[in-house]
């Protein structure tokens, strides 16, 4: 029931955590966990009860341990990029690499992005990793030009990235530094983010257009785009979300899916890359589409600089055969309507 005060009515909730003694503690720490129970009813919305679960109390820790590792993880170069090639969908020539990055941990060895990069948008600690990624990606693309290889190269920017109001800045600084031309390289933003109306995005999107960069809409077809959306953003392809390309050949739905997305984006004049690519008869269905890049596994997995720099170095005439030029066009300075 609401209580009524002078100034209105005012409705009072509960939140309440539950710990048992002796199974789930001693006297000496029972009431802290139950706290740490009320605390998990709090984050949550308040106005109910929990128990004391120990299994998410560990996993809480170990996000701690994890996150105070993290925001040192930068600054003791314990941050790596792997590179995955995309192909030509014909020829199956690399034409692109896309830059993942893997925290190489002192203790815990080499940990995917799937375990801190949700921890990193969390508390903030993803500017300064995506910063760095922006800066090894641009570092590595000019190692490889002078090796002669003259790849496109992808990093993904999250939406925290879009946000920050120098975003654009130290990206022009790092191509500049580096030498690389903005055509060449291709910023990676999922479907949900560009679709999102605010001002900063709109104008973090016309300042990339201008800048020249390529961008890609990346897990294209879990989201709400419409063909307007689309057209005004200065996008050069789009990738297929990985669900879709999994399910080729095992639902009608995801085949459907697939099939209207390269017929949409060739409508709009936009290249289609389908990623998480693992068959031989995913690729078949992929090429009969008329996708124009493909990766995944079937390829190759994400692997280190040195190594994909050795597939070039082999014989004289590898980095000819297995490289060739984007099939994206240079890209021109875009404009949002």
């Amino acid at each position: 029931m609401p209580i009524a005060l002078r100034v209105g009515k005012v409705r009072l909730t509960c939140s309440i955590g539950i710990a048992a003694y002796p199974s789930q503690g001693s006297r000496r720490n029972i009431v802290e966990k139950a706290s740490a129970a009320m605390r998990t009813v709090k984050l949550q919305g308040g106005d109910g009860f929990a128990e004391y679960d120990q299994q998410a109390a560990d996993g809480r820790r170990e996000s701690a341990r994890l996150l105070h590792d993290l925001r040192c993880a930068v600054e003791r170069d314990e941050l790596e990029l792997f590179y995955q090639p995309k192909v030509d969908a014909h020829t199956l020539q690399i034409t692109a690499v896309e830059a993942l990055v893997r925290w190489c941990h002192p203790q815990l060895g080499m940990i995917s992005p799937d375990r801190f990069i949700g921890l990193a948008e969390r508390y903030g600690v993803i500017q300064s990793i995506g910063r760095w990624v922006i800066e090894e990606a641009c570092r590595q693309a000019k190692t490889w030009r002078d090796q002669g290889l003259r790849m496109r190269i992808a990093v993904n920017i999250s939406g925290h990235q879009m946000h920050q109001d120098d975003f654009i800045e130290h990206l022009e600084a790092v191509l500049i530094r580096t030498q690389t031309p903005p055509s060449r390289f291709t910023c990676e933003i999922t479907e949900s983010i560009a679709m999102e109306d605010t001002l900063a995005t709109v104008q973090t999107f016309r300042r990339l257009g201008m800048l020249g960069v390529h961008v890609s809409i990346d897990d294209f077809g879990t989201g709400h785009s419409s063909l307007a959306s689309l057209k005004r953003l200065p996008a050069g392809e789009l990738k297929i979300d990985r669900a879709f390309v999994t399910d080729l050949g095992v639902s009608e739905h995801a085949e459907f899916i697939a099939n209207m997305i390269v017929e949409m984006a060739h409508a709009l004049n936009l290249k289609v890359v389908a990623e998480g690519v693992e068959t031989q008869k995913q690729r078949d269905m992929l090429v009969s589409m008329g996708c124009d890049e493909l990766q995944g596994y079937l390829f190759a997995k994400p692997m280190r600089a040195h190594d994909l720099g050795l597939w070039a170095a082999r014989d004289p005439g590898d980095a000819e055969q297995l490289f060739r030029p984007s099939l994206f066009s240079e890209t021109s300075v875009a404009r949002l309507e």
